[in-house]
């Protein structure tokens, strides 16, 4: 049987989009449980998070985090069943982008030349590179896990994908955390730290995905 014919069987059997479907929807759960139990029983919430969110630099920062965890999964739900497009979730993945944009926009326009590097730098810009990754293990290999039981086409680019959506699971759980609240910040370190997770992901999912 030739590959696209296979696509298109896979494509017509309801039964596996709906138990994929269910496994993403258990990962996701369970992902971010664990994931934020995980960050509570060790560094646990920022100590003024009440006056915190008040503030429009760490709304900003929960909210721009939580967009790009919500288009990722979105992507992730639907790169496991074959025959679905993907573009519009691709391109609902520049959301969260522009938004993030426009905030260093903003922050680069209220904050003097002077004060750009320190708040580009932050100060706990290492262990944020290094924690949201830890937060991200759970829910990637629980997307990992539930992939495998569909059709994604493309191993690596699923795996990208999962590690996108944890990635941004783990930032998203982090951003309770995190003291610094810079758009500045959150465009490097938190970028960097959610690439890190994509780019494992697309690796895992080379070998774990393929059919």
């Amino acid at each position: 049987m030739k590959t696209d014919d296979l696509i298109n069987l896979l494509a017509e059997d309801a039964p596996v989009s709906r138990s994929l479907t269910r496994g993403l929807a258990i990962a996701l759960v369970s992902g971010v449980l664990l994931s934020g139990l995980f960050l509570l029983v060790t560094i646990g919430i920022r100590t003024d998070i009440a006056e915190a969110v008040q503030t429009l630099r760490v709304i900003f920062k929960i909210g721009v985090t939580l967009v790009l965890a919500a288009t990722a999964c979105n992507l992730v739900f639907r790169i496991g069943k074959p025959g679905v497009a993907l573009r519009p979730s691709i391109i609902l993945l520049f959301l969260p982008l522009a938004i993030l944009g426009a905030g260093v926009v903003a922050e680069l326009f209220v904050t003097p030349a002077g004060e750009w590097k320190t708040a580009l730098v932050g100060r706990y810009s290492t262990f944020c590179v290094f924690y949201i990754p830890l937060l991200s293990l759970v829910p990637l290999a629980a997307f990992l896990r539930a992939l495998k039981g569909g059709a994604p086409e493309n191993p690596v680019t699923a795996g990208a994908a999962a590690g996108l959506a944890a990635g941004a699971i783990g930032a998203a759980i982090y951003a309770w955390h995190c003291p610094d609240d810079s758009p500045l910040f959150i465009a490097s370190w938190y970028t960097i730290a959610v690439t890190f997770v994509t780019l494992c992901g697309g690796l895992a999912g080379r070998s774990l995905l393929r059919w």
